[in-house]
């Protein structure tokens, strides 16, 4: 027969690992922001990325330039339609504006966006005009 002080920690173990699982979903749950002036903002890439549709706003990023680029990840291509992108330059100019689409995803949906950009893009914070803070792709050399 088990003890009452195995039993007691055999509850709060299996406390524990509910209390982790919660704060997992919860964490995949949390709604974060990419401002996307690309791709991303169209239905068929969202589709394909994410298995739906994003919800967004209208929103812009000041202080930085758009400049096309020749992308060279096939798999990217394939899923854009196309190897001539736009791209991001910091300038540094207020009077600079990339207009584009703030878009609400969970953390697991920023993981899948990390996935489907091209290897030579990072992911960085920028604050956007409306206030908000929010992810966004650029090549790791535009800053």
């Amino acid at each position: 027969m088990a003890s009452f002080r195995t039993i007691a920690s055999e509850q709060l173990t299996n406390k524990t690992i509910h209390a982790s699982r919660m704060m997992m979903s919860v964490l995949e749950q949390q709604t974060e922001f990419l401002f996307s002036y690309g791709t991303l903002q169209s239905a068929t890439v969202q589709l394909a990325t994410f298995g739906r549709l994003l919800d967004g706003q209208p929103d812009a990023l000041l202080g930085y330039s758009i400049v096309m680029i020749e992308i060279e990840d096939q798999d990217f291509v394939d899923t854009s339609g196309t190897p001539h992108h736009r791209n991001l330059r910091f300038t540094g100019a207020r009077s600079d504006i990339v207009e584009g689409t703030r878009l609400s995803l969970t953390n697991s949906e920023l993981d899948l966006a990390d996935s489907y950009e091209p290897s030579n893009y990072e992911r960085i914070q920028v604050q956007l005009r409306s206030g908000a803070t929010a992810w966004v792709y650029i090549t790791r050399n535009s800053r």
